[in-house]
């Protein structure tokens, strides 16, 4: 385990912004139909919430590398999770204001994640 405090990812930006938009898209999926609980619902939910999970479990390890390839993930997980949104706004589950925000906030978690992928390096 690496020397960082375990609340070390706490105090992150990047953090802190990819728990911002997990409550964003929580709340905006909750009133999705129940048809789609355990589909687009599940799937959105799951993926926004690697975002945060990936970034806080980079910094438990011990190597710049394994960190940056958990950043990785992550980003991958923040344009999966922009898919689905825009995949719920084609569906009428969400209007094009809401998706447009969501994507906004995705956006800023994208800026940061890059921003901390390059201080690995």
């Amino acid at each position: 385990m690496s020397g960082a405090p375990r609340s070390g990812y706490r105090s992150l930006t990047a953090w802190q912004r990819a728990m911002d938009l997990v409550d964003a898209v929580y709340d905006a999926s909750d009133g999705w139909p129940q048809r789609e609980v355990f589909a687009l619902t599940s799937q959105v939910r799951r993926a926004v919430v690697s975002v945060a999970s990936n970034i806080a479990e980079g910094v438990g390890w011990s190597g710049k590398r394994e960190y940056a390839h958990h950043i990785s993930i992550a980003h991958g997980s923040l344009l999966e999770t922009e898919t689905l949104l825009t995949i719920a706004r084609r569906r009428g589950f969400i209007d094009t204001a809401t998706e447009e925000n969501l994507l906004r906030a995705s956006a800023e978690v994208g800026r940061l994640l890059n921003g901390l992928y390059r201080s690995l390096q």
